[in-house]
């Protein structure tokens, strides 16, 4: 039976020099992996041997039913390359290649969505044990290219790539040092989200469903200069438990599986903020649901593999978000009156109110 060859398969072929072989059968993917390795090697030995004609399958249906797209990279632990020629021919190599483009896509997402400006934002993903990709700084993150990436050690130290590396790896590092989880990072200024960061405001829970199970618990970093040690200690301390972190007075940081999977969180959290405040600006109080509804919803987030540091809290230590308050109509937004179904008064309303009326009360006593 001839031997079927998956992406991963080709690749590592294609690492080690050798051939595709003879009679193999190749999935999609890998002979778009073979077509990239040609382009990038040239007519060298082993590159012209793997491209021999071979049988390639058409897409199927696998016999254990319908599957989920999963792009998390995953390595070997211990198996970085070491020495300089090794690390390049890694940071070449196809499935990081794949990768770049990746980050370049979700470059241009990000900036088509308003949500860079200028050179603003960043993305890194951890390709290894102590390796990780990143954007490099002074670009526009909607007109990258797979040539612009930089690979950099855990400590910021640049290995490889023609082009300098963001100032704000660090900040990423920061997470990825405290949270194996966190295998990819993307910091922007969406607007909506960062106006909750410099208004100083609390993003409130238990409104919608989808952002609770997608984001979990907003988190918020104490502001520190960007770029910074000390930016990087604070944003990566709330990043172990939160993966979608409010910066104050700067803009907002994600993480997640891969590239997408963060990307994804930045559009949720912007959405989830713009729909809050629309909602507030209405002037009659936000509904919530309950705590245990909500307790289902993080048992949900648990299942599908994203930590949550709430689950081990008790239901009446949840969604207290009394401190939330609309800019809108200056109220704090907590439930309506139970007796009136009215949003509760606000006390500096009230006072000004009785200010004018005595101001109006003196004026006509005085005529």
């Amino acid at each position: 039976m001839p031997q079927v060859l998956t992406a991963r398969d080709v690749a590592t072929l294609l690492h080690s020099g050798q051939a595709i072989p003879e009679g193999a059968l190749l999935t999609p993917t890998a002979r778009d992996l073979l077509d990239a390795g040609k382009h990038k090697q040239g007519s060298k030995p082993h590159v012209a041997a793997a491209l021999a004609p071979v049988t390639v399958l058409a897409p199927a249906v696998p016999a254990v039913g319908p599957i989920v797209p999963d792009y998390e990279y995953k390595w070997t632990p211990g198996s970085d390359p070491k020495t300089p020629g090794e690390i390049q021919r890694f940071f070449d190599s196809p499935p990081i290649e794949e990768i770049k483009r990746r980050i370049c896509d979700m470059g241009r997402r990000l900036w088509l969505k308003d949500y860079t400006d200028g050179n603003g934002g960043n993305i890194t993903v951890r390709v290894g044990d102590n390796l990780v990709l990143c954007t490099p700084t002074l670009i526009c993150k909607g007109f990258m290219t797979p040539a612009d990436m930089a690979l950099i050690d855990l400590d910021g130290r640049q290995l490889a790539g023609l082009r300098k590396r963001t100032s704000e790896a660090l900040t990423h590092l920061g997470i990825m040092k405290r949270q194996p989880a966190a295998k990819a990072c993307v910091h922007a200024h969406p607007p909506h989200a960062t106006a909750f960061a410099i208004a100083n405001a609390s993003v409130p829970s238990c409104l919608i469903p989808e952002a609770e199970v997608f984001l979990g618990k907003i988190g918020v970093a104490q502001y520190q200069t960007p770029g910074t040690p000390e930016n990087a200690e604070e944003v990566g301390r709330i990043g172990v438990d939160h993966q979608a972190i409010l910066m104050q007075n700067h803009g907002v940081i994600v993480w997640g599986k891969d590239v997408e999977d963060a990307y994804w969180k930045i559009e949720n959290l912007d959405s989830y903020c713009r729909t809050v405040a629309l909602a507030a600006g209405l002037g009659t109080g936000l509904h919530r649901f309950s705590p245990d509804k909500l307790k289902d919803l993080i048992n949900l987030r648990v299942k599908l593999g994203m930590p949550d540091a709430r689950a081990g809290m008790k239901e009446c230590e949840l969604c207290d978000n009394s401190d939330f308050r609309s800019s809108v109509v200056g109220q704090t937004l907590s439930e309506p009156d139970a007796a009136t179904g009215e949003p509760p008064p606000d006390a500096n309303v009230e006072t000004l109110v009785q200010k004018i009326t005595d101001e109006i009360l003196r004026q006509l006593s005085s005529k």
